[in-house]
């Protein structure tokens, strides 16, 4: 059989191969391959197993990993692309002991992104959004989420997800989009807040829904965002429409998103850096993915999510880096990692479980990406170390060599 390209041979071939993504104490157990290879053939997996099985197949290019690591493509399953705009001023208002709700009332954070949103043309917006998939991209994140929530009104709502739609067809990652319209009540809107839900309930979730413009519909519930009848109210409309759902859940005070999320059966549940235990056993219950969003705690300098108890409960955790201008902006998926090692206190295991198949399935895309496996897109990333544990024992070190996305070498050094 030809092979348009083969990686191998492999020292360290991580797989993450699994029925479903992982839980409990399974999310220590990573199945590995020594001196395995893979073959890559039309964008995908056509081979898995020990390079002697491959090595002398026809192949277009060989890419030797023999003192190497070579892992899934990260899946970044919650960011704010596309964006615009410099919030760097509340980096140093949070310095001075402002919180994120007084920054956001008086104008600032969502507010400040969607003024550059609004006026921003779409072709702007756009090779925006392209510039952000590009920088995860070599910081090997090949599949992404993306989010409107910055327009907060039709049109500019609909500029996001058109952007988002374009983007997917130009860029070689895969991209799940997600309409957020109720991330924060719009200055316009102030005093009549039913005016607004009903704008996206009645008007922009239908045309999202008629123009295939989302998979997903989130809400910020949140004191001082949507109160949770008003997120209750936009989740089941969403629902009627045939979306999947997700929230914005519990990060600022323990507030009822999570236990909304398990009542109408989000598939995931994001933040919840103030969830209760009563939550989690329900997340757990309901089989609610919980989307754990360490550089967001680390850049806001708050406590970090309960990741431990989540995983003790039987949850099938995630990872992600809430990339966005004012509360995780953040690029590399390799620092989440790290945050999520040393700041939640996963094991390197467990970190990688979270940010590949575990985090696809928080996007409903468990069975084409996340994992080695054949027939998935042929994504990967290749490592200067021959163990998990040595992405982050010397710390701070990117050992990061190569990234291959839906079959395409992006960059080998």
């Amino acid at each position: 059989m030809f092979y348009d390209i083969v990686v191998g041979p492999i020292g360290t071939l991580i797989t993450c191969k699994n029925e479903g993504p992982r839980k409990g104490e399974e999310l220590r157990d990573l199945p590995v391959i020594i001196n395995g290879a893979v073959g890559i053939k039309d964008g995908k997996i056509a081979f898995v197993g020990k390079y002697e099985e491959i090595e002398k197949c026809d192949v277009g290019k060989k890419i030797d990993a023999s003192n190497q690591m070579v892992l899934p493509g990260f899946v970044d399953c919650h960011t704010h692309i596309p964006f615009l705009g410099d919030r760097s001023n509340e980096m140093i208002m949070r310095f001075e002991g402002k919180t994120y709700m007084e920054i956001a009332r008086s104008g600032g954070g969502i507010l400040n992104t969607m003024k550059f949103v609004r006026y921003s043309n779409e072709e702007s917006l756009f090779k925006s959004a392209r510039r952000s998939a590009k920088r995860i991209l070599v910081n090997g994140t090949t599949t992404f989420e993306g989010k409107s929530g910055y327009g907060l009104d039709f049109d500019n709502e609909i500029k996001q997800l058109n952007v988002l739609k374009r983007l997917s067809s130009e860029v070689p990652q895969k991209i799940v989009s997600t309409c957020l319209s109720a991330h924060f009540l719009p200055p316009e809107y102030e005093g009549k807040r039913e005016k607004y839900i009903e704008l996206v309930v009645e008007k922009i979730l239908p045309f999202v829904a008629q123009n295939g413009l989302a998979t997903f519909v989130d809400v910020f519930c949140e004191n001082g965002a949507f109160t949770v009848e008003e997120s209750r109210k936009i989740l089941l409309r969403a629902k009627d429409l045939n979306f999947k759902t997700r929230i914005h859940a519990d990060e600022i005070e323990n507030y009822g998103g999570a236990k909304l999320a398990a009542e109408i059966g989000c598939i995931s549940a994001d933040h919840l850096l103030m969830a209760d235990d009563e939550s989690i056993e329900l997340l757990s219950q309901n089989e609610v993915i919980p989307v754990l969003l360490p550089a967001t705690a680390f850049f806001l300098k708050k406590p970090f999510a309960r990741a431990r108890k989540f995983i003790e409960k039987g949850c099938a955790i995630a990872v992600a880096s809430d990339l966005n201008p004012g509360s995780s902006y953040t690029y590399s998926m390799f620092q989440v990692l790290t945050l999520a090692v040393f700041g939640m206190g996963l094991f390197p295991e467990e970190a990688i479980w979270a940010t590949t198949l575990n985090a696809a399935y928080a996007l409903s895309v468990g069975e084409e990406v996340g994992s080695i496996e054949v027939g998935k897109k042929a994504d990967m990333t290749i490592w200067d170390v021959n163990h998990p544990i040595y992405l982050f024992y010397p710390f701070g070190d990117n050992c990061l060599s190569g990234v291959i996305s839906k079959g395409k070498i992006i960059f080998l050094s």
